[in-house]
């Protein structure tokens, strides 16, 4: 049976256990999105928080903080900066990927305008460092104010890089890196720095968030060409038709011959698509081995998330984190 049959999902299991934690979080964050200067602050962060998802960088910060055996407030509100980080930036990719909808609502750019979404993604990083500096720890702060950096950096390469068929798997990487990970990383991090965990323990949930993170992104960018639109909730080649140099096709065009590349440069880098060209790519992602690929890639990098937890103490919640780890690569095994 797997993890999508199963009546309890790994993410549910983590939010039912954490259950009076993400009840603070979820308090904390309605009264720290309020603004009596500017209502429309609360509305539209309303409506993205409203959209739902799985909360699974809060998650995993409650999570790390007890697996580390912490019993403070604080825990709370490095949760719910890690959220307000996360929804900023889904706020401004919305406008910079002119985006109509996301999790099947219109985006806060369509229902408001560009100018609304861009100032109140920085009115919530702006919240987000208020409730760092709540903390009174200098490196919890350092920790999450390098990874709002890395996630800029990694958006504005994939932003140079994107469309250019001389962009390889270590350029892709790091945009991984930035645009996902650097967030997931942080949030287990941080768990560890409030509760005081020796710096291996506090390593090992960086390596945890890091390897989780690209496992993530992976298996995103791979379902894009071979996933069911019912539960990725995207067409299949979007990906393609948006002209996004993912890794599946930066696999098959290391190992293109001259005309496969131009066929690549023609529908990539000059977005010169025809009736037939996605039937095209999928042929040559399977001739090369690109889909599969990518696959021993995002289990792989699950593989290393889960080994990473093998030195921090055994408590049922760090069994739920591994099962995290299986669950995001489930669909593609």
């Amino acid at each position: 049976m797997s993890l999508d049959d199963t009546t309890e999902k790994p993410h549910e299991a983590l939010s039912r256990h954490l259950s009076d934690g993400m009840t603070a979080v979820d308090a904390l964050i309605r009264e720290r999105m309020v603004s009596d200067s500017a209502p429309r602050i609360a509305d539209l962060t309303a409506h993205l928080i409203g959209a739902g998802g799985k909360r699974l960088r809060p998650l995993m910060t409650l999570a790390a903080a007890e697996l580390c055996g912490y019993e403070g407030p604080y825990a709370v509100h490095l949760a719910a900066t890690v959220e307000f980080i996360h929804t900023a930036t889904l706020l401004h990719d919305d406008v910079v990927d002119e985006s109509e909808q996301r999790r099947g609502r219109p985006t806060a750019n369509l229902l408001w305008d560009n100018k609304s979404s861009i100032l109140v993604g920085d009115y919530l990083f702006a919240r987000s460092f208020q409730l760092m500096v709540d903390t009174g720890r200098l490196r919890v702060l350092a920790i999450l104010a390098n990874a709002s950096a890395t996630i800029s950096e990694g958006e504005v390469l994939q932003l140079t890089a994107a469309k250019d068929l001389r962009t390889g798997e270590d350029t892709y990487l790091k945009i991984v890196r930035g645009k996902t990970a650097a967030l997931f990383s942080a949030a287990t991090q941080v768990g560890g720095v409030i509760a005081d965990a020796p710096e291996a323990h506090e390593q090992a949930l960086f390596d945890y968030g890091d390897a989780l993170g690209i496992a993530f992104q992976i298996v995103d960018d791979l379902l894009d060409y071979g996933g069911n639109s019912d539960t990725t909730g995207k067409n299949i080649g979007d990906d393609f038709r948006e002209q996004k140099l993912t890794l599946p096709v930066i696999k098959a065009v290391a190992a293109a011959d001259e005309a496969e590349r131009s066929f690549w440069s023609r529908t990539i880098e000059d977005g010169d698509q025809k009736d037939g060209d996605l039937d095209e790519a999928l042929r040559l992602l399977a001739k090369h081995g690109a889909m599969e690929a990518t696959r021993q890639d995002a289990l792989a990098w699950a593989e290393k998330a889960k080994t990473a937890l093998a030195t921090l103490p055994d408590q049922p919640v760090r069994k739920m984190l591994i099962d995290l780890a299986d669950y995001v690569v489930e669909r593609i095994r």
